[in-house]
């Protein structure tokens, strides 16, 4: 999908709600929306990008698009991933600005004209950061912070620490993110990557208003992969260093042994010793040897070339169509 309406605006914003199985809140997520952005007095688009519900999502956006003409869907074939979704999104918006936030409404939406604020003020990217992760368990925040001490070690380009997927981007920002064919899109990364003048809000998260989180442990886990891989070759030579370190104190261990069976000889076999250094190179050469399939994998898969998601449905915001019946 590529931007309909090329580098002309045909709004001043475009929210992207990128959502899974989320029936229950979306009246509620619209109502809070056009509460929200009505004192911007400017046409806003409201952007749901459905990852392939199987609940009825579909059709409950399906009404809201049918009664709100600033409503637009886009309704994946299946489940591509909130990455893919987020960018399905940025390729349709038609916004001068667009907010991504999510849908169960733990990103406040009445934080939209602070940081429209922020954006006709002059930044390009509006970053929301939470006060705390209070919310969370504590297993999941020593993780999260883990996370990005390691990525942050590992990558050339800084990512913020509690700034999740809330920011506004500007129109420039948009495009030059849509520039990005890569496959496998670690949001938060690229974000940071593009650069631009970038201001950081604070914000509360709030309580989630209906049904259950979609991140498993394994997709949290895996979305950290990516992100590490995506940004980094640190690991690669990581696993160089530690093949060259292993293969000298191979070299200075043969030569000890060597000297020591020459002047003293050797009168006890070393099996214990033998059994660990076999262990410990072994264990050593499987962990490059994964690091290796992690890049190669990604190589693979960005050499099919396939589409970073299917759309099923697209049903685009009427006041669009209106406006361009209209004409000049």
């Amino acid at each position: 999908m590529t931007d309909p309406l090329g580098t002309k605006p045909a709004c001043l914003l475009t929210v992207v709600i990128p959502l899974l199985n989320e029936q229950e809140v979306l009246p509620e997520l619209h109502a809070r929306l056009k509460a929200a952005t009505a004192g911007l007095q400017a046409p806003v688009e409201l952007l749901f990008v459905d990852d392939g519900s199987t609940d009825h999502s579909a059709a409950v956006l399906q009404g809201l698009a049918a009664q709100d003409p600033q409503v637009g869907v886009i309704r994946f074939s299946r489940n591509f991933g909130k990455e893919q979704a987020m960018s399905a999104g940025l390729q349709a918006a038609r916004g001068e600005a667009v907010v991504i936030l999510d849908a169960d409404l733990q990103h406040p939406p009445e934080h939209i004209p602070e940081m429209v604020t922020a954006w006709r003020a002059g930044a390009d990217i509006v970053n929301m950061k939470r006060r705390s992760r209070r919310d969370e368990s504590w297993t999941k925040r020593r993780a999260a912070g883990a996370f990005y001490r390691l990525i942050n070690r590992l990558s050339d380009t800084p990512i913020p620490a509690d700034i999740g997927d809330f920011r506004l981007l500007s129109r420039r920002a948009v495009q030059a993110l849509n520039r990005m064919p890569e496959r496998n899109r670690f949001m938060k990364g690229l974000f940071a990557w593009i650069g631009f003048p970038q201001v950081t809000l604070e914000y509360d998260v709030a309580e989630r208003a209906g049904g259950a989180t979609k991140w498993s442990p394994h997709q949290l886990t895996r979305l950290a992969v990516e992100g590490i891989t995506a940004f980094s070759i640190q690991p690669l030579k990581f696993a160089t260093k530690l093949g060259l370190l292993t293969a000298l104190l191979a070299v200075g261990l043969g030569l000890f042994y060597l000297v020591r069976a020459l002047l003293l000889g050797d009168p006890v076999p070393g099996f214990p010793t033998l059994i660990v250094v076999i262990l410990m190179l072994g264990g050593m050469q499987l962990m490059a040897i994964g690091l290796l399939g992690e890049y190669l994998g990604r190589l693979w898969l960005e050499s099919k070339q396939r589409p970073l998601y299917i759309v099923q449905d697209h049903w685009p915001a009427r006041q669009f169509e209106a406006s361009a019946q209209e004409g000049p």
